[in-house]
Parts: C-alpha cells; sequence; structure tokens
C-alpha cells in the first residue's frame, strides 16, 4: 500500500507545480510585457457593482444596532498580500531558518493560485512550531504591523457597528487576537490548523481553507448582515457581500490613500516586542538576508572600537561606521559637592545608553541595571553593577557608586520602544541632590536592539546589526537645588518632574505603566528572574 499511496502523493505534486502551474506561470510571464501592448504587470479589473467604501454614510442611521461583516485581508489591511505576516511569524516565532525556507518559496508561490499559496505559506510556517510561541507572537509583535497597515476609511466603518464579525481565509490564530483586543471584533472565523502536542503540524483541519460566502450562511442562518466590506479586485469578497443588505468595497486607490495616524489608533501602541523594525516583503527579507554576513562583522567592529579605543577616536569612527549620533546640551555640569558624583537620570531606549552617554561626555561612568547578561557584561566598555530589587539595599549600593563618581541610572526600570515614557522609580530622588536629566531616544531601520522575551545577550549586537542606527542624546543641564528633596519636594514629586521634563524635550507621552505591565503584556509573566531559568534567557 505503501508505494501506491507515494505514487499518487509524487502524482499529485507534478501535477499541481508542473501541470497545472505551468500554464499559470505562462500567463502572468506574458503578462509582465511579453504580449504585445501589455506593458505593465497587471491588467485592470473590471469594475465593481457595488459602491466604494468612501460613499458609505455613517451619520444618518442608528449604525451601532447594525452588524458588519469583513475580511481582514485587503479590506481592513492595505496590504496586498499577506507574506510578511507569514514571514514574521516564521522568522520570530520559529527561526531564522524556518524563515529563510519560506524565502526561498517565493518563486514557487509566484506561479501558484491563491488557494495552494495560502497552504503552502502555511505548511512552511508553522510545521513544527509551538502553540506557545504562536500566542506569544499574536499578542506581542503582529499588532504593530497590523496597526500600522490599517486602512481608515474601513475602520471608521467597522467602528461604527455594533456587532463585527470577520470572516477570513488566512489561519485564525494570526489575526484573531488582534482583531479582538484592538478592533473590539466579536466573532472570528477563520482557517483552522491542525495541531497535536502543542505543535502545529503546518496541516489544515479537517475543513480546509475557509469559504467565507458558505462559513457566513452557516453562521447567520437565514438572517442577512447590515454590511458587507470587500475588496474590489477579490472574487470571493463579492460573494461574501453580495449576501448583505448593504455592500461596498475597498478599491486600490482608495486604500493607498487610506494611512491610519497614529493619533487615531484604536488603543495605544506602547509595548510590542520581536527583532524586525521593518514590514518583511519578499523584497525587503531578500535585502536583510543579504545584509545580515555584513551586519554581523559591522557589529563586531562596533562593539570593538567602544571596548578597545578612547572615547573620541571611539566615537569618531563609530560615525564613520554609519551610527548617525546627535548630541544637545551642556556636557560637563559643575558639582557643588567634591566628594560625591553627578547622578545621570536617563531615558532607557536601550541596553547601550549608559554607554553612549559615557562616550559623548568622553568620561568613565558606572552604570546601575537590574537585569544584564554575561555577554552585555563581558562587551561593556564602561562598568557595570547589578542591582537586587531590594530598595533599601540598591539605595546604599547607589550612595556607595556616587561616592567614587559619576553614575548613570534609568529609572522606567525597562526599555520602551515607542514614543511613551514608563514611571519613573521615586528611589534616585532619595540618593543625591546634583541630578542631571538626560534625553535620549534610538532609531534602527532593520533590527531592534531590545527583546521582552528572546536572548538578551544579542541586544547590543542586534542593535549594531542596523546599518544606519541613531541615538540622539539631550543633556537638559543640573536640576536646581529647589526642585530636588534637598528643597522639600518629595522624592515622588522630583520623579514625576522629571519624566515630565524628558517628556516634553522628547515629545513623548508619559504613562503610570511599569516593567511588570510590560513583561505581563509580552511575556506573560512579571518579568522577574527564574534561577533556574537564567540560561535559556542569557540573563
Amino acid at each position: 500500500m505503501f508505494p501506491i499511496v507515494l505514487l499518487k502523493l509524487v502524482e499529485w505534486i507534478l501535477y499541481q507545480l508542473l501541470a497545472n502551474s505551468c500554464y499559470r506561470a505562462a500567463r502572468k510571464v506574458k503578462s509582465f510585457g511579453f504580449h504585445l501592448g501589455h506593458l505593465s504587470p497587471k491588467t485592470p479589473h473590471q469594475p465593481s457593482s457595488f459602491p466604494s467604501i468612501t460613499k458609505c454614510d455613517l451619520e444618518s442611521r442608528g449604525s451601532q444596532s447594525q452588524t458588519l461583516v469583513c475580511d481582514i485581508h485587503r479590506v481592513i489591511l492595505r496590504s496586498h498580500s499577506f507574506f510578511p505576516y507569514f514571514m514574521l511569524v516564521a522568522f520570530e516565532g520559529g527561526s531564522i531558518f524556518r524563515a529563510f525556507v519560506l524565502l526561498l518559496s517565493c518563486p514557487v508561490l509566484w506561479i501558484l493560485d491563491h488557494e495552494l499559496k495560502l497552504k503552502v505559506m502555511t505548511f512552511i510556517t508553522f510545521s513544527g512550531l509551538r502553540v506557545k510561541n504562536m500566542d506569544n507572537i499574536s499578542r506581542a509583535v503582529l499588532p504593530k504591523f497590523y496597526l500600522e497597515n490599517l486602512n481608515l476609511h474601513a475602520y471608521e466603518v467597522l467602528a461604527s457597528a455594533g456587532s463585527k464579525v470577520v470572516f477570513t481565509s488566512v489561519p485564525r490564530v494570526m489575526v484573531e487576537g488582534f482583531l479582538k483586543e484592538y478592533l473590539s471584533v466579536g466573532a472570528v472565523i477563520g482557517t483552522e490548523l491542525h495541531a497535536v502536542g502543542g505543535y502545529f503540524t503546518g496541516l489544515l483541519a479537517g475543513s480546509g481553507l475557509l469559504v467565507k460566502h458558505r462559513a457566513l450562511k452557516e453562521y447567520f442562518g437565514d438572517r442577512k448582515p447590515d454590511i458587507g466590506i470587500g475588496s474590489s479586485s477579490v472574487h470571493d469578497h463579492h460573494l461574501l457581500i453580495s449576501l448583505c443588505k448593504e455592500a461596498y468595497v475597498v478599491n486600490n486607490d482608495d486604500s493607498k490613500n487610506s494611512v491610519m495616524p497614529r493619533d487615531k489608533y484604536p488603543k495605544p501602541l506602547i509595548f510590542h516586542d520581536g527583532r524586525l523594525a521593518f514590514l518583511p516583503t519578499p523584497s525587503a527579507t531578500l535585502c536583510m538576508f543579504m545584509w545580515l554576513p555584513i551586519g554581523i562583522l559591522l557589529a563586531i567592529y562596533r562593539i570593538l572600537l567602544g571596548v578597545l579605543l578612547p572615547y573620541e577616536m571611539a566615537l569618531m569612527l563609530g560615525v564613520w561606521s554609519g551610527i548617525d549620533i546627535q548630541v544637545k546640551g551642556s556636557m560637563i555640569p559643575e558639582r557643588s559637592e567634591p566628594n560625591k558624583g553627578v547622578l545621570y537620570v536617563c531615558t532607557h531606549r536601550t541596553l547601550l545608553d549608559p554607554v553612549f552617554l559615557s562616550t559623548c561626555l568622553a568620561k568613565p561612568l558606572t552604570a546601575v541595571t537590574y537585569s544584564l547578561s554575561k555577554v552585555s557584561e563581558f562587551i561593556s566598555p564602561i562598568r557595570t553593577v547589578r542591582l537586587t530589587r531590594d530598595r533599601k539595599q540598591d539605595g546604599e549600593t547607589m550612595q556607595r557608586l556616587l561616592k567614587e563618581g559619576d553614575l548613570v541610572v534609568c529609572p522606567e526600570g525597562t526599555t520602551c520602544r515607542e514614543p511613551y515614557l514608563l514611571r519613573f522609580s521615586s528611589l534616585f530622588a532619595e540618593l543625591a541632590d546634583e541630578i542631571v536629566p538626560v534625553a535620549m531616544n534610538a532609531h534602527v531601520n532593520m533590527f531592534y536592539g531590545t527583546t521582552a522575551s528572546g536572548l538578551k545577550c544579542l541586544d547590543p549586537i542586534f542593535f549594531f546589526m542596523n546599518p544606519r542606527p541613531s541615538y540622539h542624546v539631550e543633556i537638559l543641564g543640573k536640576l536646581p537645588k529647589e526642585l530636588t528633596c534637598a528643597g522639600g519636594k518629595s522624592s515622588f514629586d522630583v520623579a514625576n518632574y522629571i519624566q515630565k521634563k524628558l517628556g516634553d524635550a522628547l515629545g513623548f507621552e508619559c504613562t503610570t505603566l511599569t516593567r511588570r505591565d510590560k513583561y505581563m503584556m509580552l511575556a506573560g509573566n512579571d518579568g522577574s528572574v527564574v534561577q533556574q531559568e537564567k540560561w535559556k534567557k542569557c540573563l
């Protein structure tokens, strides 16, 4: 029986990849300019019989009592391809090797039809992937990219409806968390994946790819949804919205001109995780893999500059290597107490904040940290001292360090990538009167140099692997004595004042969120390090 089954499987693969797909490939090649009179890769679509979504009037009716149905692909999201989101799952939830295999599949995906393409991407992305990893990705990584690609017109119509149901052919686990958490969607009906023992097999559940118009009939029965939204260029969307009382379509031009501004996000995006700082389209992902060997060598070179060379030379060669450093403010504040150092209070963007401050000041500083990997301690060009999270013991440690020299502290306790400041711990305000606030901000274009659930020992390496990372350092000047605890202010007032001052300097919004809030959202724990798991996170 096994040889017969094997022969049938080979026959099916040959048919799909050779006989059936070569015809589609020939038609696509023909459309790319080998047919006289057609030089564009796409032929124009027939005009839709449904009105544009921009003509949907939201004010003249009671929309809150209406039911709306739509798809996330090419309706809620402006992206025409779902490949980048599969790549995010493959890279962040799987491994770089899985992502590379998915990239290599692009030539094959190009000649397949939509259904088979979705099946192949699903198999490569999810085969052997832990269900727990997918849960983390859907909560901490994907929402950022979904929010950045929201269609403003579609979202406004979606938000106006009282009951919202999304039907989609993409795997439900990739979109359900975002749709329910950020867009208040009541139900998400999507393609189900097969899993065994906490791992995805990469195969679809028995029902296969979701057929949207059939799923709508099963879900609503004899009732008709009030509003349906689809894409003007997707045939099965027309079948879906034709079953609704009112139907609108998202045209390609509407999608391009309907970018969602940050201030209109349904929920503020404060925390997110993952290494990739760009939407990994096929071309962008190819550029990343071509850059990786150069990036690794460049990261090693940049790290060695800080470890081996004097400040001035390290700064000059670092700028020549592509690091963009902007420095503002007075460099060296005057000390009023000769036997006590200056306390620099910084915003926390990456682990490298104290290093860049020390390099810009061209003077040695001591940095206190709550958790730092052995690798980061080894390659750090400045002295680092660990804190214990015991307030009394940490206070004594910082007092001793201030007597030895200048000290750097990041009162947020953890990094934040977005333009927000977390709540400042007030401990630093009780220890020193010589306080200098420093506004620091970092920008990357390929890899994030921070992580909540990944290997923290790689944070500085990933930051320096960026082609052109940048750091903005603004020294705001020493805090007047009357605004410190020595002037009668409470430590909480001092901490809140400095947080507000730094937020204004950077244009950031101040929050009351803490390190615990970040780790509960991104990693599902309070961020404390369990001794027996230290080796897993390089802490």
